[in-house]
């Protein structure tokens, strides 16, 4: 089923976001949390590609996996880094072929080691340049997701930069967006104030990661420029060596978050689960 007419049906949508496991032994770990989330009938699931496309053979089997074998409505991720035009019709020609009719489309992360963004021969430089490809070509088979930032791209030196940037996304195709993690809503809602006023009019679906680690901290702020509001913050400096009470901190943080955004409007959560389930399945059952 695509994710538009999901959206047709459903106000609200909640969706849960996995990475392929890297060995047998997180395979094991991944079927056992992905059994538990499934539990909880999520609207649709997604599933990344890596940096620099590392994990693009990984990521093919599992949507594959997933969705005709288990049974899933499974948006793949997929980023143009290091592929030609050829290599990209090539792979969505693939995804077409296993009956993936939802994707996320992303200029991704640079390769490791790579300190720039470098668009190869033949490549693209930025999202909307995939995004138009694969809506033209494919004559709107799929239904398209992209990213947003809402405290503005790393690499963006402004925040009304960086959405002119995805009103070029939502212009050459993207349905609808998916928040990079934040933790003060007010940023969330002052974005899609922005983004309406940019005549941007698609869903723009919050993404939401429990804290569950003293150390994601900094990987976080790296990940998306996200501010840690102080209260926040100094909640776990005071208990950054008790780990029990980290994972409490954030997993009731992340459920008034939730709270917070569907009382204000918001149209669903992207969980970023990180494959882990028991902190993503009480908080999706306490907002239930």
């Amino acid at each position: 089923m695509k994710i538009s007419d999901i959206f047709a049906q459903n106000e609200r949508t909640f969706s849960f976001e996995f990475f392929p496991p890297k060995d047998e032994i997180s395979a094991i770990d991944f079927g056992v949390n992905v059994g538990q989330l499934m539990k909880l009938s999520p609207s649709f699931v997604s599933v990344t590609y890596g940096a620099g496309g590392s994990t693009g053979g990984r990521t093919f089997a599992l949507v594959d996996y997933l969705q005709n074998k288990i049974g899933l409505t499974v948006m793949a991720h997929y980023t143009c880094v290091g592929a030609s035009r050829s290599k990209v019709l090539e792979d969505i020609r693939y995804f077409r072929s296993k009956n993936i009719e939802n994707l996320m489309l992303l200029r991704g992360d640079p390769p490791k080691g790579a300190a720039d963004f470098a668009p190869p021969p033949d490549g693209f430089a930025h999202a909307s340049e995939l995004i138009a490809l694969v809506s033209g070509e494919f004559n709107r088979l799929f239904t398209i997701g992209a990213g947003c930032y809402p405290e503005k791209h790393p690499e963006a030196e402004t925040l009304e930069q960086d959405i002119l940037q995805l009103k070029k996304k939502t212009d050459a195709g993207a349905d609808f967006l998916i928040a990079q993690l934040f933790f003060d809503n007010r940023a969330y809602f002052d974005f899609v104030e922005k983004v309406r006023k940019a005549g941007i009019g698609c869903r723009v679906i919050p993404g939401i990661i429990p804290i569950t680690s003293y150390a994601q901290l900094n990987r976080f702020f790296k990940l998306s420029g996200a501010t840690i509001p102080g209260g926040l913050a100094d909640k776990l400096e005071a208990a950054k060596d008790n780990p029990d009470r980290i994972l409490r901190i954030g997993v009731d943080y992340a459920i008034e978050q939730c709270r917070g955004l569907l009382e204000g409007g918001a149209p669903g959560i992207h969980f970023y689960t990180l494959n882990k389930s028991s902190a993503t399945v009480e908080i999706f059952e306490t907002i239930r």
